[in-house]
């Protein structure tokens, strides 16, 4: 099996070579000194590479590379350039990682000011870093069969994948010195399965006598991998004019996507696991209910035109402008994706949004010490899908919901400066979101009996709003302290309330809403969603670049932000904030060799109340480090090291408030809590280039990688993730993988 990849990487070299000598058959000749630096350098390197290790030890270091099922690869890169001499047309051909599953090629022509275009391909494959012992028939396809396996672990191993290839076109054509004509165009398709699933437990509408019993009270989770075969089609085309005063732009863009798969539909046996992992006959309801289809994304197109520019009013005051239309539409035909069940006299969803976007900008420096931007977007959104009874609750019937949005968002800002090279900037920032009416016409629920609308379902909150306003402003001090250092420290600040009265939901099923005060609102155990509760945000931060000598510079960073919520409630969000810290350092030693460096952390704390009963602090902490080397030992070779660090872990910190349950308490006392989760990384980068002749040089690349993930998601304790068919979800929270490259390099002119 060696030999053969040898003699497989022997073969692309010599083929290789052989297309580069078609292109310059006349490479070999030494050129002069002028003619190497007039004409471009092209290259293309061929090599092979290994890496260490099993599928499931490469699970994250090849995720995206192909390394993850293939220990084995190809290493092919080019780079051409050519440039006629007589007509100035330049040719280009540009290929990255052509052997491995996150390959990129480009190949273009131009004729500077005149006409220029361009092909590509992309191709990215990712395979799910987790592996998947199950017994299910068809994973991956719209129809799967779930299999009860007999213990854990007794089935097949499932890899899950998806592959994306795109194809790209664009082209720019001048006419004259002011008026230019761009097209662009890209067709991409994705292909494969991601990890999914779906779940259900009985509940007091699921029943037909509204009691779940001993016999009815059960659960169950399948794992059933989402299928994917779609394809996604963009163009935009667009004309530019310019002249002294004025820069013009009109255009259309428009994005089209397609779904081979409108639903997934499982066949489900009549035997799964309990919540204790004994095997337990159905009830038919719930048998059925995980047969139900679950609806894939649907077939859609979105068509934009719009108009931009700017113009100088004076030489020292330009204008801006953009105006967009955008109507997107959703109209997938219900039966042809094989989804039944639709309301009376409706077959697509009939889907259309509506957007008018306008922007308005000002930019001016009336002295050569002061300048002053102004900027004003107004954005409308309106849902114009019609509605029907699509959802059923019990005996309760309800209509998709309508959202439409107007924004308003402003800023004005103004920098100055002072003797002593200090410059300063202030800024006010100021945000509208209006989101319409929660009423009528507004039509959430509709009474089955007289098709009378009730108005908008806001099911499981107690209150939201219509509209939010935002005040911010921001100031910043720089100075250039000498010629080798400037420093920097900015604040912003901004507050976010209420623009409008609390919209508190009636009871199910005549909803409705009416408006509510604070107070009238208020309860301690209330559900109020994050972007309708008032926030007060501020930010400081503080940076420096210093040149210390010729050869070393230094870059600091400090950064903290702080964000509190409040609404009529006690639970819910609560607070936020983090702190960041960063240096970057650059060190020449010599002409010949590089020193580089970093390090970063950043400290993240958000603490949340929930309605049950616990309070959580959730702190993140990521660390990274760095630090590299490069130069010459010789005329002849050169060498280089990177290594890096990472460290991310997340602490769940959990504390029961006095009004927690019984059996929340117990609950607690006995697990805990959520232990930690963590990752790590480390990554050592070695490489050497040799030079074997004027044109040709060997490159060896050693990458060493080690990873280390301990969460409690898919499983804990070395215990995987187990679900009702006794399918499993492993991983192996220690991965090592030992990468070696060597490369044959191709360079001519």
């Amino acid at each position: 099996m060696n030999i053969a990849k040898q003699h497989h990487g022997f073969h692309n070299k010599v083929m290789v070579l052989a297309v580069l000598a078609a292109f310059n058959p006349a490479y070999g000749a030494e050129g002069d000194d002028i003619a190497q630096l007039t004409k471009p350098e092209s290259a293309a390197n061929v090599g092979l590479g290994y890496a260490s290790g099993d599928s499931k030890e490469r699970a994250i270091f090849g995720q995206y590379n192909g390394l993850r099922n293939h220990s084995g690869s190809l290493l092919l890169d080019v780079d051409m350039i050519n440039r006629e001499d007589a007509t100035g047309k330049w040719t280009t051909l540009e290929g990255r990682n052509l052997g491995l599953d996150d390959r990129e090629l480009r190949f273009s022509q131009q004729l500077q000011g005149d006409w220029k275009y361009y092909l590509d391909y992309n191709h990215l494959t990712h395979k799910e870093i987790r592996t998947i012992n199950t017994g299910m028939m068809g994973a991956g396809s719209a129809t799967p069969s779930v299999v009860r396996l007999g213990a854990p672990g007794t089935g097949s191993d499932l890899n899950l994948g998806v592959k994306r290839e795109s194809v790209g076109f664009g082209m720019d054509k001048w006419f004259g010195s002011s008026v230019k004509f761009e097209l662009t165009a890209k067709n991409e398709d994705k292909d494969g399965a991601r990890l999914f699933g779906k779940g259900f437990a009985c509940s007091a509408t699921w029943v037909a006598d509204g009691v779940c019993t001993a016999s009815t009270t059960q659960w169950a989770l399948l794992m059933l991998p989402e299928p994917i075969n779609s394809t996604t089609r963009q163009i935009e085309a667009k004309l530019n004019f310019s002249s002294d005063k004025m820069l013009l732009t009109g255009g259309y863009y428009g994005s089209f996507y397609s779904n081979a798969y409108g639903r997934l539909a499982p066949n489900v046996p009549g035997t799964l696991n309990n919540p204790l992992g004994a095997a337990t006959a159905l009830d038919a309801l719930l048998q059925s209910t995980l047969a139900q289809p679950v609806a894939l994304p649907p077939d859609n197109q979105a068509h934009q035109i719009y108009v931009s520019g700017n113009y100088a009013i004076t030489p020292k005051t330009r204008a801006t402008f953009k105006y967009a239309f955008t109507q997107a539409t959703q109209n997938d035909n219900f039966l042809d994706k094989g989804l039944t069940g639709a309301p009376s006299g409706k077959s697509d969803l009939g889907g259309k949004i509506d957007t008018h976007l306008l922007q308005l900008g000002l930019t001016t420096r009336p002295t050569q010490k002061l300048s002053v931007l102004a900027n004003l977007r107004y954005e409308d959104k309106k849902d114009k899908t019609p509605q029907a009874l699509y959802s059923v609750e019990g005996t309760d019937f309800f209509a998709n919901s309508k959202y439409s949005l107007k924004k308003i968002a402003g800023k004005l800002e103004g920098s100055y400066l002072f003797p002593d090279n200090y410059r300063a900037t202030l800024g006010a920032d100021y945000e509208l979101m209006d989101r319409g009416e929660f009423s009528s016409p507004g039509c959430g629920a509709i009474d089955p009996a007289t098709g009378e609308c009730l108005g908008d379902s806001i099911a499981g909150l107690s209150g939201v709003r219509a509209k939010t306003e935002e005040i911010g402003w921001r100031a910043e001090l720089r100075r250039s302290l000498s010629e080798t250092l400037t420093g920097a420290v900015s604040y912003a600040s901004s507050r976010r309330d209420g623009a409008s009265s609390w919209l508190k939901p009636n009871s199910l099923p005549a909803t409705g809403v009416t408006e509510r005060s604070d107070t009238q609102i208020y309860s301690r155990t209330a559900i109020f969603p994050m972007m309708f509760m008032n926030r007060i945000r501020d930010k400081v931060k503080m940076s420096a670049d210093w040149s210390a000598t010729e050869r070393l510079s230094l870059q600091f960073a400090v950064e903290d932000a702080k964000e509190a919520y409040g609404a009529p409630t006690t639970k819910g969000m609560r607070d936020s904030g983090y702190l960041l810290y960063s240096i970057d350092a650059t060190l020449n030693l010599s002409d010949k060799w590089k020193l580089t460096g970093y390090w970063s952390q950043n400290d993240q704390e958000i603490h949340v109340a929930h309605s049950s009963g616990y309070n959580a602090t959730i702190r993140t902490l990521n660390t990274t480090l760095g630090i590299g080397a490069a130069g010459k030992l010789s005329s002849r070779l050169e060498v280089g090291t990177d290594l890096s660090y990472l460290n991310d872990s997340t602490k769940y910190n959990q504390l029961l408030d006095g009004a927690a349950s019984a059996n929340n308490k117990t609950f607690y006392n006995q697990q805990g809590g959520l232990p930690e989760v963590a990752y790590d990384e480390f990554r050592l980068r070695l490489f050497g280039k040799y030079t074997l002749e004027k044109n040709a040089d060997l490159r060896v690349d050693l990458v060493h990688f080690r990873a280390r993930l301990d969460e409690w998601t898919w499983g804990y304790g070395g215990t995987p993730f187990t679900y009702s068919d006794n399918t499993t979800v492993s991983f192996d929270a220690k991965q090592h993988v030992t990468f070696v490259g060597a490369s044959y390099i191709y360079k001519w002119r």
